[in-house]
């Protein structure tokens, strides 16, 4: 067989996360018609809920940019949510399903920035999202996931760069447009996804104490009503450049991310 004959198998792909790094790989990979199902804990933590699937887990459906997610409750009823077009969602920290299905590529895109029970020897192919991996020892390939100028870059021995803390900045602001809790608590949102909000307003209270914004902008994520947190854990994003679409819109990074373990799966099976 010659390059100008290519020919792809019909690979089965587990995309272990549903936040929205991983709903942007899972949508690209979705898009390039292979077969993809996703996992998730009990109760997800993302922040920008909007692009990520795992709130099908709350809503029992959600749909991104054209495709659909659907929660399910065992990995019997994986097939058949492939055939109604959908993606399946199951609660499965522990990828257990891959041992019912046995993938052909299995991605970790929880970004917990260490690897929480992922193996080499869990498919064929297994790639890892950003620091936390070695490739060669955990996975076969990680993409790096640092904005800058390696963004999205194949690494086949070695590491992803350490994380620094610091978010990405958007319009000069970095640490200043994310919300943090101040305490551990229940969460308690006042403002939804998508409103505008000025500098010094409340956006979410903890135990009583304010979630203040530090930046006027666009609520671009925001952590759901009654969520368990700890002190200083992310709870939401405002962006700066007040842009409503941007909240409904997978962003650059996790577009770019995905497009690197496309890349990925084409060069290990597009023989």
């Amino acid at each position: 067989m010659t390059r100008s004959d290519p020919q792809l198998i019909d690979l089965l792909i587990l995309v272990r996360g549903a936040g929205e790094m991983a709903t942007g790989v899972a949508h690209t990979l979705w898009q390039s018609h292979f077969r993809v199902w996703m996992t998730e804990i009990p109760q997800p933590l993302a922040v920008r809920r909007e692009v990520s699937f795992c709130e099908a887990i709350y809503e029992g459906e959600k749909q991104v940019k054209g495709v659909v997610a659907k929660y399910i409750k065992a990995a019997d009823e994986i097939k058949q949510i492939w055939k109604e077009g959908m993606i399946p969602l199951l609660i499965d920290p522990q990828a257990k399903s891959r041992e019912i299905l046995r993938p052909h590529v299995l991605v970790d895109a929880i970004v917990a920035k260490r690897n929480l029970g992922t193996n080499i020897t869990d498919a064929p192919l297994v790639i890892g999202l950003g620091p936390g991996f070695t490739a060669g020892r955990d996975v076969h390939v990680v993409v790096e996931t640092q904005r800058g100028h390696d963004l999205a870059r194949l690494i086949f021995e070695g590491e992803a760069e350490p994380n620094t803390g610091i978010p990405g900045e958007i319009s000069g602001y970095s640490e200043e447009r994310v919300l943090r809790a101040p305490v551990e608590g229940i969460f308690s949102a006042n403002k939804r996804i998508g409103e505008q909000v000025k500098e010094g307003d409340v956006v979410a209270t903890v135990r009583g104490l304010p979630v203040k914004a530090r930046v006027s902008g666009v609520l671009r994520g925001i952590l759901r009503d009654g969520t368990r947190v700890n002190e200083r854990m992310k709870a939401g994003d405002i962006d700066p450049r007040g842009k409503k679409a941007y909240c409904y819109s997978i962003s650059d990074k996790a577009r770019s991310v995905a497009s690197g373990v496309l890349k990925t799966i084409l060069m290990r099976f597009n023989v």
